[in-house]
């Protein structure tokens, strides 16, 4: 009797392994599970006049008389990609922010960022902070935002 069971066991794994609807169920994960990855990592280029740095960003502040948005990111941040995807990108967001802010990118593992990270109290990513031209804070949101918030966190400035 157990070698009955024995015998079946290999011809059951043979035919899970080798079932068309296995075969299909596998290769659709494969795929499902790739675009995934794709949709967290892709980021689109948006036409966004970012200041290289933060003392240029204040420079440019105090010259232009327009608050600062610091964005605080990281290249292993999926929430920030996905909001320079789905917010940053948008053609009325790039329009607002060109016209009356001055946009920089603060990446949270760059070394020379320590002192604007210390400053705001920057623990994670995303964080999007709107400041004077002076560097006080006007406004925040912690993690990642929609359009419409980031809309109207811009709108309160």
């Amino acid at each position: 009797m157990n070698n009955k069971m024995n015998r079946k066991k290999p011809e059951l794994l043979i035919l899970l392994k080798t079932h068309w609807l296995w075969i299909w169920f596998w290769r659709v994960t494969l795929v499902v599970s790739l675009s995934y990855a794709w949709y967290c990592f892709y980021v689109p280029s948006n036409r966004i006049v970012w200041a290289d740095n933060y003392t240029s960003a204040q420079h440019q502040s105090v010259q232009s008389d327009k608050p600062i948005i610091l964005f605080f990111t990281g290249k292993w941040c999926v929430p920030c990609k996905i909001m320079k995807r789905q917010v940053w990108a948008d053609d009325q967001v790039m329009n607002i922010v060109n016209a009356a802010f001055i946009p920089v990118t603060i990446d949270v593992d760059d070394p020379d960022n320590a002192a604007v990270l210390v400053r705001y109290n920057v623990g994670g990513t995303p964080i999007t902070i709107i400041t004077d031209s002076n560097g006080n804070a006007l406004q925040w949101r912690v993690g990642g935002i929609g359009k419409s918030e980031f809309l109207d966190l811009l709108g309160q400035s």
